[in-house]
């Protein structure tokens, strides 16, 4: 298995060998792609899934620091905190495999906690949007998260 996630597209397929076996609309950095820390965009190249982090949570638990809060995400608890970044339901934490372009230093992946996650369902798919991360709906990503082992290969293209 191997993923790779078009941002022109944003569209994230997955890979069994040479046939596309899923294909998902997702939402990357509305900044853009760019690989320094702090440019809050999406970073291209080679990664792997580093961890995977949720399995067996509620669909829209609420994730901060890759922990779960407690709180269940509904539009209700979203009115009540606008502009938050919502992390949900699961997290494929993503790890460079390049260094000096997406490993290691000021463009390290891992250490800009760039990952796969769920996101509110109001959260439009196929547009950028994001601080960084790909976004994804949470049906989809329950079931990519079922897909894919912990070092399946994850190719970002522009």
């Amino acid at each position: 298995m191997r993923i790779v996630i078009d941002v022109a597209s944003q569209i994230l397929d997955v890979y069994d060998l040479n046939t596309i076996i899923r294909h998902y609309q997702v939402s990357s950095a509305k900044n853009g792609v760019g690989q320094e820390y702090g440019s809050f965009r999406t970073p291209l190249g080679k990664h792997i899934i580093r961890a995977k982090i949720g399995a067996g949570k509620a669909v829209n638990t609420v994730f901060v620091r890759r922990r779960p809060t407690g709180e269940i995400y509904t539009p209700a608890l979203g009115a009540s905190f606008p502009g938050r970044d919502w992390i949900l339901t699961r997290i494929l934490w993503l790890s460079g495999c390049e260094p000096g372009f997406n490993r290691l230093g000021k463009v390290d992946t891992m250490r800009r906690y760039i990952y796969i996650h769920g996101s509110p369902d109001s959260v439009e798919m196929g547009k950028p949007g994001s601080i960084g991360c790909i976004r994804m709906r949470n049906c989809d990503l329950l079931e990519l998260f079922d897909l894919v082992n912990a070092g399946t290969e994850v190719q970002i293209r522009d």
